[in-house]
């Protein structure tokens, strides 16, 4: 595994990063032999200190840490009630759907209603791994649309290979206020069922890569008022960092993109960005 990628150029302007996983890019969760990303990230020892400061350096002052099962949730909600900049979603991923019992999903619940905790996610359905019945996978991610209702926060959405079975779910079971589309992966034609749904659309590295034009049509085709950027970390890094691990300092690179393709410049894309994080996650 390579290196820990360099430090792009700042950023004219304050933005955040709507979507990482601190927990494992700081080793709280044992990354396995078959993830050398997160293998990589945490051979970097980071800690949750050493991340924000590395990110605000470069203008990223804050970022929203997401859960995928209880124990990242439960640590996610905890680190974000410690540090001022760190917002939390807590959520059973659908690769882990068979695990969203009643139990589980009313300590879901709990965690969601702190006020650290903005967000219910990631949830969702995800076609491209078996790893979960879809049955399992239909269910919980009905159970997390109602928890955010009832909690009143913003739903994060993962969707793999999934676009018209999630907009279907999202459709009959009434979605909340609020959803988001993490990292984002449909093409212009998704983009716009998003839009006319209100939906949020964040966008992560795979924008940058070269085979990944549908992604770049689809941003230019999502509204400003609907954008958000993330990094996934540590997944998902930008072009040129391919095979690197991600952080929130390379938010800049994303963004950059972004904003070319939406033909604005950076700041103006960063003070649109910031405004949607109020919009979905809250006042800081």
């Amino acid at each position: 595994m390579s290196k820990i990628p360099a430090v792009p150029d700042p950023l004219p302007a304050q933005v955040f990063d709507s979507h990482c996983h601190l927990d494992i890019m700081v080793g709280n969760r044992q990354a396995s032999s078959g993830d050398p990303v997160a293998q990589a990230a945490q051979a970097a020892s980071a800690t949750v200190e050493s991340i924000l400061a590395d990110s605000r350096a470069v203008g990223v002052v804050r970022l929203v840490t997401i859960g995928y099962d209880l124990r990242s949730s439960r640590w996610n909600a905890d680190v974000a009630a410690e540090h001022r900049d760190v917002y939390a979603g807590v959520a059973i991923h659908p690769n882990e759907a068979h695990e969203a019992t009643p139990e589980v999903l009313a300590e879901i619940e709990a965690l969601a209603g702190r006020p650290e905790v903005r967000a219910v996610g990631e949830t969702g359905l995800d076609y491209f791994r078996d790893w979960a019945a879809k049955d399992d996978q239909h269910a919980s991610f009905r159970a997390h649309i109602e928890i955010a209702k009832r909690t009143g926060k913003a739903l994060v959405i993962h969707d793999r290979d999934a676009h018209d079975d999630v907009l279907k779910v999202l459709a009959a079971e009434g979605a909340p206020d609020r959803v988001v589309f993490h990292s984002f992966s449909g093409d212009a034609e998704m983009a716009k069922k998003c839009a006319e749904a209100g939906y949020f659309m964040s966008f992560s590295g795979p924008v940058t890569y070269k085979n990944a034009g549908y992604l770049r049509e689809a941003a230019q085709v999502a509204p400003t008022e609907l954008l958000l950027v993330e990094t996934d970390a540590p997944y998902l890094p930008p072009v040129p960092h391919r095979g690197k691990p991600n952080a929130p300092y390379l938010i800049p690179i994303t963004l950059r993109c972004l904003a070319e393709v939406k033909s604005v410049q950076p700041e103006a894309l960063c003070a649109a960005i910031e405004g949607n994080g109020v919009t979905v996650f809250g006042q800081w």
